[in-house]
Protein backbone atom coordinates (compact mmCIF):
# COMPACT_ATOMS: atom_id res chain seq x y z
CA UNK A 1 0.00 0.00 0.00
CA UNK A 2 2.82 2.33 0.44
CA UNK A 3 4.30 1.62 -2.32
CA UNK A 4 0.95 2.65 -4.37
CA UNK A 5 0.52 5.97 -2.04
CA UNK A 6 4.24 7.12 -3.64
CA UNK A 7 3.37 6.50 -6.94
CA UNK A 8 0.34 8.19 -6.96
CA UNK A 9 1.86 11.45 -5.31
CA UNK A 10 4.05 12.35 -8.33
CA UNK A 11 0.94 12.45 -10.31
CA UNK A 12 -0.87 14.59 -8.12
CA UNK A 13 1.93 17.14 -7.63
CA UNK A 14 1.78 17.28 -11.65
CA UNK A 15 -1.59 17.80 -11.84
CA UNK A 16 -1.30 20.46 -9.65
CA UNK A 17 1.55 22.32 -11.35
CA UNK A 18 -0.60 21.97 -14.56
CA UNK A 19 -3.50 23.66 -12.47
CA UNK A 20 -1.16 26.54 -12.08
CA UNK A 21 0.04 26.82 -15.04
CA UNK A 22 -3.73 26.86 -16.38
CA UNK A 23 -4.49 29.82 -14.33
CA UNK A 24 -1.03 31.78 -15.57
CA UNK A 25 -1.96 31.47 -18.88
CA UNK A 26 -5.69 32.83 -18.53
CA UNK A 27 -4.90 35.51 -16.24
CA UNK A 28 -1.83 36.47 -18.56
CA UNK A 29 -4.09 35.80 -21.53
CA UNK A 30 -6.68 38.67 -19.97
CA UNK A 31 -3.60 41.30 -19.38
CA UNK A 32 -2.24 40.73 -22.63
CA UNK A 33 -5.62 40.58 -24.85
CA UNK A 34 -7.07 43.65 -22.97
CA UNK A 35 -4.20 45.32 -23.90
CA UNK A 36 -3.80 44.26 -27.34
CA UNK A 37 -6.68 42.05 -28.58
CA UNK A 38 -4.52 41.87 -31.90
CA UNK A 39 -1.24 40.21 -29.95
CA UNK A 40 -0.38 36.36 -30.80
CA UNK A 41 -0.84 33.85 -28.57
CA UNK A 42 2.87 33.62 -28.25
CA UNK A 43 2.85 36.44 -26.03
CA UNK A 44 0.36 34.96 -23.72
CA UNK A 45 3.01 32.42 -23.37
CA UNK A 46 5.87 34.84 -22.68
CA UNK A 47 3.93 36.33 -19.80
CA UNK A 48 2.76 33.86 -18.41
CA UNK A 49 6.22 32.23 -18.34
CA UNK A 50 5.14 29.13 -19.74
CA UNK A 51 6.49 27.22 -22.83
CA UNK A 52 4.35 27.90 -25.70
CA UNK A 53 3.62 23.91 -26.06
CA UNK A 54 2.21 24.10 -22.66
CA UNK A 55 -0.16 26.47 -23.55
CA UNK A 56 -1.05 24.74 -26.65
CA UNK A 57 -1.31 21.40 -24.55
CA UNK A 58 -4.33 23.50 -23.03
CA UNK A 59 -5.90 25.65 -25.97
CA UNK A 60 -5.50 24.18 -29.53
CA UNK A 61 -5.91 27.92 -30.67
CA UNK A 62 -5.79 31.44 -29.47
CA UNK A 63 -9.58 31.29 -30.39
CA UNK A 64 -9.95 28.30 -28.22
CA UNK A 65 -8.41 30.73 -25.73
CA UNK A 66 -10.75 33.60 -25.95
CA UNK A 67 -13.84 31.25 -25.91
CA UNK A 68 -12.04 30.29 -22.75
CA UNK A 69 -11.83 33.29 -21.30
CA UNK A 70 -15.50 34.54 -22.29
CA UNK A 71 -16.72 31.96 -20.75
CA UNK A 72 -15.26 31.72 -17.61
CA UNK A 73 -16.27 35.59 -17.79
CA UNK A 74 -19.52 35.09 -18.14
CA UNK A 75 -19.38 32.18 -15.23
CA UNK A 76 -17.75 34.71 -12.65
CA UNK A 77 -20.57 37.62 -13.55
CA UNK A 78 -23.45 35.06 -13.46
CA UNK A 79 -22.15 34.52 -9.69
CA UNK A 80 -22.26 37.58 -8.58
CA UNK A 81 -25.54 38.49 -9.77
CA UNK A 82 -26.81 35.70 -8.16
CA UNK A 83 -25.37 36.31 -4.88
CA UNK A 84 -26.79 40.33 -5.01
CA UNK A 85 -30.44 38.20 -5.76
CA UNK A 86 -29.65 36.46 -2.40
CA UNK A 87 -28.88 39.30 -0.32
CA UNK A 88 -31.34 40.22 1.69
CA UNK A 89 -30.67 43.60 2.94
CA UNK A 90 -30.97 46.91 1.45
CA UNK A 91 -31.86 46.73 -2.69
CA UNK A 92 -29.68 50.12 -3.31
CA UNK A 93 -26.54 48.80 -1.32
CA UNK A 94 -27.09 45.17 -2.72
CA UNK A 95 -26.87 46.38 -6.17
CA UNK A 96 -24.10 48.87 -5.59
CA UNK A 97 -21.86 46.30 -4.07
CA UNK A 98 -22.97 44.30 -7.06
CA UNK A 99 -21.42 46.82 -9.52
CA UNK A 100 -18.21 47.41 -7.18
CA UNK A 101 -17.93 43.38 -7.53
CA UNK A 102 -18.08 43.36 -11.18
CA UNK A 103 -15.75 45.60 -11.57
CA UNK A 104 -12.71 43.69 -9.85
CA UNK A 105 -13.71 40.50 -11.17
CA UNK A 106 -12.91 42.23 -14.54
CA UNK A 107 -16.35 41.75 -16.03
CA UNK A 108 -16.56 43.34 -19.35
CA UNK A 109 -13.03 44.30 -19.40
CA UNK A 110 -12.46 42.00 -22.60
CA UNK A 111 -16.04 42.52 -24.32
CA UNK A 112 -15.43 45.48 -26.20
CA UNK A 113 -11.51 44.63 -26.84
CA UNK A 114 -12.35 41.07 -28.32
CA UNK A 115 -16.03 41.56 -29.53
CA UNK A 116 -15.88 39.63 -33.19
CA UNK A 117 -12.38 37.86 -32.21
CA UNK A 118 -13.89 34.20 -31.69
CA UNK A 119 -17.06 32.51 -32.42
CA UNK A 120 -20.02 32.51 -29.55
CA UNK A 121 -20.49 28.72 -28.54
CA UNK A 122 -24.66 27.63 -28.37
CA UNK A 123 -23.56 26.84 -24.31
CA UNK A 124 -22.28 30.72 -24.32
CA UNK A 125 -25.58 31.97 -26.19
CA UNK A 126 -27.44 30.05 -23.67
CA UNK A 127 -25.57 31.04 -20.54
CA UNK A 128 -26.14 34.96 -22.43
CA UNK A 129 -29.71 34.99 -22.15
CA UNK A 130 -29.33 33.52 -18.62
CA UNK A 131 -27.24 36.22 -17.25
CA UNK A 132 -29.89 38.95 -19.10
CA UNK A 133 -32.72 37.47 -17.48
CA UNK A 134 -31.17 37.27 -13.79
CA UNK A 135 -29.80 40.88 -14.45
CA UNK A 136 -32.92 41.61 -15.84
CA UNK A 137 -34.63 40.95 -12.27
CA UNK A 138 -31.83 42.62 -10.21
CA UNK A 139 -32.18 45.62 -12.09
CA UNK A 140 -36.31 45.27 -11.56
CA UNK A 141 -36.17 45.04 -8.02
CA UNK A 142 -33.91 47.82 -7.03
CA UNK A 143 -36.50 49.80 -9.22
CA UNK A 144 -39.26 48.29 -7.32
CA UNK A 145 -37.28 49.44 -3.99
CA UNK A 146 -37.52 53.10 -5.59
CA UNK A 147 -33.70 53.39 -5.46
CA UNK A 148 -32.34 53.17 -9.74
CA UNK A 149 -33.78 55.40 -12.09
CA UNK A 150 -36.67 53.76 -14.50
CA UNK A 151 -34.92 53.81 -17.61
CA UNK A 152 -31.80 52.34 -16.36
CA UNK A 153 -31.72 48.55 -18.22
CA UNK A 154 -29.34 45.57 -18.58
CA UNK A 155 -27.55 47.17 -21.54
CA UNK A 156 -27.11 49.99 -19.54
CA UNK A 157 -25.04 47.88 -17.41
CA UNK A 158 -22.87 45.60 -19.93
CA UNK A 159 -21.92 49.34 -21.84
CA UNK A 160 -20.85 51.18 -17.82
CA UNK A 161 -19.02 48.08 -16.65
CA UNK A 162 -17.00 48.23 -20.66
CA UNK A 163 -16.47 52.23 -19.83
CA UNK A 164 -15.08 51.80 -16.94
CA UNK A 165 -12.07 49.19 -17.71
CA UNK A 166 -11.65 51.42 -20.87
CA UNK A 167 -9.46 53.81 -18.22
CA UNK A 168 -6.26 52.57 -18.51
CA UNK A 169 -4.27 55.35 -16.44
CA UNK A 170 -1.16 54.89 -14.51
CA UNK A 171 -0.20 51.28 -12.86
CA UNK A 172 -3.07 49.03 -11.94
CA UNK A 173 -3.74 50.00 -8.69
CA UNK A 174 -3.66 53.95 -9.80
CA UNK A 175 -6.24 52.64 -12.65
CA UNK A 176 -8.25 50.61 -10.16
CA UNK A 177 -8.51 53.45 -7.88
CA UNK A 178 -9.52 55.53 -10.97
CA UNK A 179 -12.65 52.99 -12.45
CA UNK A 180 -13.40 52.77 -8.92
CA UNK A 181 -13.90 56.58 -8.88
CA UNK A 182 -15.73 56.56 -11.92
CA UNK A 183 -18.18 54.44 -10.64
CA UNK A 184 -18.69 56.03 -7.52
CA UNK A 185 -20.30 59.10 -9.66
CA UNK A 186 -22.17 56.84 -12.08
CA UNK A 187 -23.68 54.67 -9.07
CA UNK A 188 -24.81 58.67 -7.57
CA UNK A 189 -26.33 59.49 -11.24
CA UNK A 190 -28.33 56.11 -11.33
CA UNK A 191 -29.57 56.86 -8.24
CA UNK A 192 -31.46 59.77 -9.13
CA UNK A 193 -34.79 58.73 -9.58
CA UNK A 194 -36.45 61.96 -9.86
CA UNK A 195 -34.43 63.46 -12.60
CA UNK A 196 -35.35 63.99 -16.13
CA UNK A 197 -35.47 61.10 -18.34
CA UNK A 198 -31.97 60.10 -20.02
CA UNK A 199 -31.51 60.84 -23.96
CA UNK A 200 -32.67 57.80 -26.31
CA UNK A 201 -33.28 53.91 -25.21
CA UNK A 202 -30.78 51.83 -23.99
CA UNK A 203 -28.76 48.81 -26.02
CA UNK A 204 -30.87 46.11 -27.16
CA UNK A 205 -29.95 42.62 -25.99
CA UNK A 206 -29.73 42.41 -30.30
CA UNK A 207 -27.60 45.09 -30.19
CA UNK A 208 -25.02 43.83 -28.01
CA UNK A 209 -24.87 40.39 -28.84
CA UNK A 210 -23.94 41.18 -32.53
CA UNK A 211 -21.03 42.72 -31.29
CA UNK A 212 -19.97 39.43 -31.75
CA UNK A 213 -20.71 38.72 -35.25
CA UNK A 214 -17.21 37.87 -37.39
Amino acid sequence: MEGMETARAPLSGRKAQAARNDELIREAARAVFTADPGAPISAVAEHAGVGISALYRRYKSKEDLLQKLADEGMDRYLAEVEAALDDDGDAWEAFAAFMRRCLDIGAGSLTMRLAGAFEVTEDMSRKGREIHLATQRLLERTREAGALRPEIEVGDISVILEYLHGIRIGDDERMNRLQHRYLALILDAMHLTDRGELPGPPPSWQELVTRYDD
